[in-house]
């Protein structure tokens, strides 16, 4: 699965600002409003609902919110650099600057497992991620996340 299948690059967004893990989340969900047409209260509460479970800040400064939705036919990606970090009560204790959010079906599956390990993957790269920090506009953000991976490796 390549990011490019998931993500729009209208779902790519600087923000300025967001004040806390609960307000970047509600971000996400207007995104995703605005790009797929999901019912953003449907998904920022299907995003909590995820974190309550346990946090989804990975480390390094990134966060991978994900959720499964209704009214999905596949999985969708918001993606999200912050100008300033925030604290998202991340594994390593680093506030987020980064946050690739993932909406899946209900049903979705696999789809929605390899979904997440390709964002993994791809985040997991620290000179993808210096990438990503040292832009700030937002096309340029989805030409880096969606490159081919050997590119990326080179």
């Amino acid at each position: 699965m390549e990011i490019s299948n998931i993500l729009k690059p209208e779902a790519v967004k600087v923000i300025a600002s967001a004040s806390s893990k609960k307000r970047l989340l509600h971000e996400l969900g207007e995104i995703a409003n605005t790009v797929y047409g999901l019912d953003s209260n449907m998904a920022v509460e299907a995003l909590l609902e995820r974190e309550n479970l346990g946090p989804t800040g990975v480390g390094h400064g990134v966060a991978l919110p994900h959720a499964r939705v209704d009214d999905l036919e596949q999985v969708v990606g918001v993606f999200v650099m912050l100008e300033k970090p925030i604290d998202f009560d991340a594994v390593d204790r680093q506030p987020v600057d980064i946050a690739f959010a993932l909406f899946a079906p209900k049903e979705a599956g696999v789809d929605h497992l390899k979904a997440l390990a390709r964002v993994s993957r791809t985040l997991r790269d620290e000179a993808v991620c210096a990438k990503l920090r040292a832009n700030s506009d937002a096309p340029t953000l989805y030409t880096i996340l969606t490159e081919d991976q050997s590119v990326q490796a080179a």
